[in-house]
């Protein structure tokens, strides 16, 4: 199967290419070509390299004639040590935990007895950014993530969090390569939108109307509007030179003088509708019958930012075929738990003349390629977490990536868990209820210890794109439920049935017209098709055991929060 082939990233060949690409003084080694797995040392002594970095510590040695260094570069967990004689350069200016150093040397063979496997014997220092310790605000000292939340701009200097970069950074690329290696196309969806894709009303409204009502009353106190006045003598100026056109037409006078009275009357009449629009301008939002006017916004109506391409990527799988869409969506839901962002990435492939068997084959297959993509090409950040985190996470990627999902119905797993005597959950369990995490975690850790996947969900507690099912009960949707998260993966075969869709869209209490060109995709060729969304912050809760949403997201955005 496609999904079993991981492609072995081009790391080497894209460095091969810059360093070639660069003159020769201008080089700069990263720290994880030397000092890397599979990196012999035998091959690395003598070598000269030019290293820059973060100071993780910094000391003193032989009462001041050289420092030792621990330097790191952030293309790897871990550092470089880097030893500096007090004659190459002032010690004390390199030592704070947080200066930043670019520095030459030649690698050297450490004592027997050191964990360092090389060396750098520095002979030119040649840029230092000096850290203050006594202001800079990350010391030495273990850190909370909680604290860490505080200080967005520098945390990725940690070791936790440049770990969950390179993690983010090796799935994004993993993503990519599966969808690629599978036939799909990546589409730009727009982040700006004017139709709610899950219904729910909780988006975030994009618009100029405040901005544009603050210019407006700043400028009618700068320059205020004519008074009734001004406008009776505009129009009273406009009557005259009409008047006088009208009189000289009448003596029959001549084309150059008709043409320079008729010139007056065109400026007059463009100077009073002038005063007339500013006349008319009202401080404050525009309004029309009582409510806000969107017709004088940015876009002519109400516009808002995504909670999800699906909607928009289907127009390109009606016409390219498999396609995916991989970018930011927004949710303003006032909520402050550990699993919830104002802003989120999503993968959301569509699969062309694919149903649900499809959709969730392409599924399982996109998550075990994830897993195996970290357990080949991201072990040291892996067994960092498992050290420092969860010491079931590298298990869990194997479980995953190796063992089949199980598929059960919806109705299948109610009766599962309403049969469970052992526990006692906290939300009730009833057919037609949606299912809880600690009810999606039940079924994959205690009652089948794999990822399951649970299809045809009653339809009130499902999108209104979901094709009914012909128990008109249910819709054929699909959710992959895995260990430590519960619900990784949503999706569904869409509805391509005109009227069927348009019943669902009114069903559901939405107004037609926004969808009035989604709803032409099933006019105009409709095809059956299906795809599903991959929470991307999720998948690396999943991967690395942490508890948080808040700490996988370079810039977490959540009520009260949007730093930088």
């Amino acid at each position: 199967m496609a999904g079993d082939v991981v492609t072995t990233p081009p790391t080497a060949e894209m460095a091969s290419a810059y360093l070639t690409s660069l003159p020769e003084r201008r080089r700069r080694e990263f720290i994880s070509s030397i000092i890397g797995r599979g990196t012999a040392a035998d091959d690395l002594v003598g070598r000269r390299v030019r290293v820059g970095g973060w100071v993780k510590t910094g000391r003193e040695q032989g009462k001041g004639a050289f420092a030792f260094l621990e330097l790191n570069d952030g293309s790897c967990l871990a550092n470089l040590q880097v030893i500096v004689d007090s004659s190459v350069y002032p010690l004390t200016q390199l030592l704070h935990t947080g200066t930043s150093v670019l520095v030459e040397g030649e690698l050297k063979k450490p004592p027997e007895g050191v964990k360092q496997r090389v060396e750098l014997r520095v002979d030119r220092v040649l840029e230092v950014g000096s850290a203050d310790p006594s202001t800079y605000p990350l010391p030495k000292t273990r850190l909370t993530l909680e604290f860490l939340r505080d200080y967005v701009h520098l945390r990725p200097r940690t070791n936790t969090i440049s770990a969950i970069a390179r993690i983010r950074d090796e799935l994004a690329y993993a993503t990519h390569t599966f969808f690629r290696e599978n036939g799909f196309r990546y589409v730009h969806t727009p982040i700006i939108t004017t139709s709610d894709c899950e219904g729910a009303g909780e988006m975030f409204q994009v618009t100029t109307l405040f901005s544009d009502a603050e210019k407006l009353d700043k400028e009618l106190q700068n320059n205020p509007p004519p008074s009734e006045s001004e406008i009776e003598a505009a129009k009273l100026l406009v009557k005259e030179k009409g008047e006088d056109v009208a009189h000289l037409k009448s003596l029959k006078a001549s084309k150059e003088e008709i043409s320079a009275s008729v010139l007056k009357l065109t400026k007059a009449k463009e100077s009073l509708s002038k005063l007339e629009e500013r006349f008319n301008l009202k401080p404050g939002i525009p309004q029309k019958d009582g409510k806000v006017d969107y017709s004088r916004d940015f876009f002519g109506r109400q516009a808002f930012l995504t909670v999800s391409g699906q909607l928009q990527v289907e127009t390109h799988a009606c016409a390219l075929g498999n396609v995916y869409t991989f970018g930011p969506t927004f949710r303003a839901e006032h909520s402050h738990t550990s699993r919830h962002l104002a802003e989120f990435w999503m993968i959301e492939p569509e699969i062309a003349f694919g149903d649900l068997e499809d959709d969730m084959y392409y599924a399982e297959e996109y998550v075990k390629f994830l897993c195996r993509w970290l357990l080949d090409h991201c072990l040291e950040d892996m067994e960092f977490m498992v050290k420092n985190y969860d010491k079931s996470a590298i298990d869990r990627l194997k479980l995953v990536s190796s063992e089949p999902f199980k598929r059960i119905s919806y109705t299948e797993a109610v009766e599962l868990l309403c049969a469970v005597t052992d526990k006692k959950f906290e939300n009730k369990v009833e057919w037609g209820v949606d299912l809880a995490s600690e009810h999606e975690r039940y079924l994959t850790e205690v009652i089948f210890k794999r990822p399951v996947i649970v299809y045809n969900y009653p339809k009130e507690i499902k999108a209104f794109y979901m094709r009914l099912n012909d128990d008109q009960k249910t819709v054929a949707a699909m959710d992959v439920l895995v260990p430590k998260v519960g619900e990784l993966i949503g999706g569904s075969q869409r509805e391509e049935r005109y009227d069927a869709l348009v019943e669902r869209i009114t069903d559901a209490g939405l107004p037609l017209e926004p969808y009035d060109w989604y709803l032409e995709l099933r006019k105009f060729g409709t095809v059956k098709h299906s795809g599903f969304g991959l929470g991307f912050e999720r998948m690396i809760l999943f991967a690395t055991g942490l508890d948080n949403i808040r700490d996988v997201i370079p810039f977490p955005r959540y009520p009260g929060r949007a730093d930088l």
